[in-house]
């Protein structure tokens, strides 16, 4: 019975890897309704400073910043919002599949690309794969704040009012639901306005104070609210894909028990039978 006794101690392997992943399930599930509740709360946010951006896009203002003006594209720059650690099945490589194919799509025009890495998975992966990181961002934890992200993300926008860089692309995994995370890879700067029926037609504000500083204040802001709003919920993501995939782990861990299990129950019984064919066969010889 050797094989039995090799089986059962694989059983029990199994048995405990499959608590662990069970237990790792059950904090991603509390982790990601926590941040589900900073993805909402900063969403209403998000999408307000943006409307009135595109709105401020679309008025015949006499000044125009810099951040609002499409020009000839020579070398373009990612930011580009990964996990710090595994285990949540393809998230990172579905959006690192996205970012190489849309950089593919500008070095196939001879144009160069640079990258702002924020994770530990992007950092890697870039590592590997190559290609010119200016900046680089990690180990921010499961409640960023817009501090850490400051740096890496003055470093982008600096090379591009330097006009090192023409445009600026956001690329993260957006909150569907928990089974679905969407790699999303989006222009940034210059302002890619909205498209909105109710901002067909021109009009101007009046600034106070003068429109430049303004402008550019608030376009720093909406450029910072943007990139955190995607770390939030690209930690969000991570939260669902990590909890499906331990919820999968467990399921296949409990399938392969139960057909080791028929296997030591079916070597258990060719033993018995064995057993039981020799003491008849020895009791025929008698």
């Amino acid at each position: 019975m050797a094989g039995a006794k090799e089986l059962r101690k694989q059983i029990g392997s199994i048995k405990n890897t499959q608590k662990i992943t069970s237990a790792m399930q059950m904090v991603a599930a509390s982790k990601m309704r926590k941040a589900q509740d900073r993805m909402a709360k900063g969403r209403p946010y998000t999408d307000q400073i943006r409307a009135v951006i595109s709105h401020m896009a679309n008025a015949s203002s006499e000044y125009r910043h810099q951040f609002m003006v499409e020009r000839e594209v020579a070398r373009v720059g990612y930011i580009v919002v990964t996990t710090d650690k595994g285990l949540c099945g393809g998230l990172n490589v579905n959006l690192l599949k996205a970012v190489v194919a849309d950089m593919k799509r500008w070095v196939d025009q001879g144009v160069e690309a640079d990258l702002c890495l924020i994770g530990n998975k992007g950092i890697q992966f870039f590592r590997a794969y190559g290609g010119r990181v200016v900046a680089a961002t990690q180990n921010i934890g499961e409640t960023p704040a817009v501090a850490d992200l400051i740096g890496s993300i003055k470093v982008m926008l600096d090379a591009f009012e330097e006009g090192k860089v023409d445009k600026i692309f956001l690329a993260n995994n957006v909150f569907v639901n928990t089974m679905s995370q969407q790699p999303t890879v989006r222009q940034l700067v210059p302002l890619d306005p909205m498209d909105d029926a109710t901002m067909k037609h021109r009009w101007d504000y009046i600034y106070e104070p003068e429109a430049r500083d303004l402008i550019e204040d608030l376009l720093t802001r909406y450029i910072e609210a943007q990139v955190y709003q995607a770390v939030v919920e690209n930690v969000a993501c991570e939260q669902a894909a990590k909890m499906v995939a331990m919820k999968s782990a467990t399921e296949n861990a409990g399938e392969l028990i139960d057909e080791l299990e028929l296997i030591m129950n079916n070597a258990r019984q060719a033993a018995i039978t064995q057993e039981i064919s020799e003491i008849v066969g020895g009791a025929a010889a008698v």
